[in-house]
């Protein structure tokens, strides 16, 4: 062992000893420091005990009298510590009786309370809500504590705001021929108040009486927004369960806005997002509304949570932070009140400060894809014939005989391209004969290719008219769903077209598929099996032979009809009743095509078809395919010289 190595051993050593004793040293000190906090926390509970036990001892021996004077003192300095919080005025104002007042009008009635100058109930005259299963009482947008809407306010640089729904207004109620008018003022100051100006009209028109004029007016609280440049308006509500299906009303229901011109809604997690340039903000149900607009743009930060289930009352629970943008100068501020149904007439016709509120965006038409046939199509001749008087189910009937016939040639081009395919089975199978192999998958393809053109056949032909019927199909998906003209409506066994039909309760809840039996759902899954048989039957000509025949025979046929029950069970019966009906005349107009049409004729035509000359997308096609072949045959050479 050299001497560096024995120097290095030594340095080792000493670092080792020293770090321990360092060590230990600290751990003393630590020890120390604990003994002494836990001496000093003995004595300081030993002290609370000696000033409880005095303190005991002075009460038993004080007298009424000195008691009495105690608690005048203790109220005083109480009193005078939240006079300097809230001030003179508002400390005033946070005690009072509760006053609550009633307007009413031909569409809803509203009640108001004086403690925060709030609507604390709106009641719709019109609209039933189940309960126990039953249509038993009116539907309430509002029930007494679901809702509050304050104004924050800041006294003494106070690190929280006071909420003016914790004081007490003085109210004042005006009546006219056409509206009635409810102010709330709140003296906050002496020379300082906030007004809220409530303004429901009579009109005649659901567009107009839906709507409540909001003002609120400023008189002198600059000092109470700290010199900030905003309103701060609070709003929250519980959306209450008006619907027979938990799970559908609460998939319906949300906060959507107007942005810019566009409206949109909150992403489905409700978590919490910050809108700015909005127009309006609506807490949305399924068929029902409640939505603050405002004369001009402000800015939100909304969130909302979805209850777990139907035992608790409620469907969602939404929650506003409103930032009004706020002056020295500008110090009213119109904004208006909407609680009504989602009628697409009566929303559309909602007018602000003489401006469209556009607030029929907020039922889901489909967006702009879809939207335009439900605007332009469905709701006018759906609003046209029950005008007439008809029946729901009838005007259900018209409406799907209507579709057929829109897209009637859609649905003879499609069946005439499966005709066609039909009418060249043996060329097809002189084909599959001859590339049997599968390595020359890519050889038969470009045959195939090549028969269809000199045939006069697009491999597309079947696909596109069914893809061009996809926007109608789900528009009409969309529409049923959210139509409140058929909320109460009934038809046959159905009491609600707007949700389920149960014909029969289970006692055991099935997953996927709820614990009853809809009868439309039934009939239309059975309806998709007819068809599904149906229509495979007559393309079994040209996918017998081929891979995964079986396969899309019973995806087809078997698995899609009975995920479509699962799926509609728990939907709007409405809707399914559609969809049986679509089903059926689907059937008959192939079975008509079928009888007319004679497959002989189609054969010889396809024979005789002068091949046209061939268009760049087949070039193109035909190319790659040939590319694709040829990279296949090189990959397969190497392979077997790698052997």
């Amino acid at each position: 062992m050299d001497k560096k190595t024995i120097i290095g051993i030594v340095l080792m050593i000493a670092v080792f000893i020293g770090f321990s004793f360092y060590q230990s040293y600290e751990m003393e000190q630590q020890q120390e420091i604990l003994k002494e906090r836990a001496k000093r926390e003995q004595t300081e509970r030993a002290q609370r005990i000696a000033e409880a036990e005095a303190q005991r001892m002075l009460e038993e021996n004080m007298t009424a009298e000195e008691r009495a004077v105690r608690d005048s003192i203790e109220l005083a300095e109480r009193e005078n510590a939240e006079i300097y919080h809230h001030g003179a005025a508002l400390y005033a104002a946070r005690s009072g009786i509760v006053r609550l007042d009633t307007l009413r009008n031909d569409v809803m009635s509203v009640v108001f309370d004086n403690r925060g100058g709030k609507i604390v109930d709106v009641t719709l005259n019109d609209y039933t809500r189940y309960d126990d299963g039953e249509r038993s009482e009116l539907v309430k947008l509002i029930a007494p504590g679901s809702a509050n809407m304050g104004v924050s306010l800041f006294r003494n640089n106070a690190k929280e705001p006071l909420n003016t729904n914790n004081y007490f207004f003085v109210p004042k109620v005006e009546k006219f021929e056409d509206r009635a008018v409810m102010t709330m003022t709140l003296r906050v100051d002496t020379d300082a108040a906030i007004e809220y100006i409530y303004t429901i009209y009579n009109t005649g028109n659901p567009s107009r009486d839906y709507l409540i004029d909001f003002t609120i007016n400023e008189v002198g609280i600059d000092h109470l927004l700290n010199g900030s440049d905003k309103l701060v308006l609070s709003w929250t509500s519980r959306s209450l369960q008006n619907e027979r299906s938990f799970q559908n009303e609460s998939m319906a229901s949300n906060i959507l806005y107007m942005s810019d011109g566009d409206s949109d809604e909150l992403d489905a997690s409700g978590e919490e997002e910050e809108l700015s340039e909005l127009s309006w903000l609506a807490f949305k149900q399924q068929y029902f509304t409640s939505a603050l607009l405002a004369e001009g743009n402000f800015a939100a930060t909304t969130s909302f949570k979805t209850a777990k289930d139907d035992t608790v009352g409620f469907v969602k629970e939404y929650t506003a932070e409103i930032e009004i943008p706020h002056s020295a100068t500008d110090t009213q501020h119109n904004l208006a009140l909407y609680y009504g149904p989602n009628d697409f007439k009566i929303m559309k016709g909602v007018e602000f400060k003489g401006q469209d509120s556009n607030l029929e965006d907020i039922i889901p038409m489909g967006g702009l894809l879809i939207g335009w046939w439900n605007k332009i199509v469905t709701i006018p001749i759906f609003h046209w014939l029950s005008d007439h008087g008809l029946s729901f189910g009838l005007i259900i009937l018209i409406l799907t005989l209507l579709v057929k016939l829109i897209i009637l040639p859609l649905t003879y081009k499609s069946y005439m391209s499966t005709a066609k395919m039909r009418a060249i089975r043996p060329e097809l199978e002189a084909i599959n004969t001859k590339y049997p192999n599968p390595d020359d998958a890519m050889k038969k393809q470009q045959a195939t290719m090549e028969l269809y053109q000199k045939v006069g056949i697009s491999p597309m032909g079947g696909c596109l008219p069914l893809l061009i019927q996809m926007p109608i199909l789900w528009a009409m998906f969309r529409f049923f769903p959210a139509s409140i003209e058929l909320r109460g409506e009934g038809f046959l066994w159905a009491d609600d077209l707007s949700t389920y039909d149960s014909v029969l309760e289970l006692p055991f809840n099935i997953p996927f598929y709820g614990n009853h039996i809809s009868l439309f759902a039934l009939l239309m899954a059975l309806a998709l099996f007819g068809y599904s048989f149906l229509t495979y039957k007559q393309q079994a000509a040209t996918t017998a032979g081929q891979p995964g025949a079986g396969m899309m025979k019973f995806m087809m046929v078997y698995f899609m009809p009975v995920m479509m029950l699962f799926f509609f069970n728990n939907y709007s019966s409405g809707l399914c009743y559609y969809y049986f009906l679509s089903q059926i005349f689907t059937m008959i107009i192939m079975f008509a095509i079928r009888h007319s049409v004679d497959d002989e004729k189609v054969r010889a035509k396809l024979l005789s078809h002068k091949p046209r000359k061939k268009t760049r997308f087949q070039e193109r096609y035909e190319e790659a395919l040939r590319q694709q072949q040829e990279q296949m045959t090189i990959n397969r050479e190497q392979r077997r010289q790698r052997r």
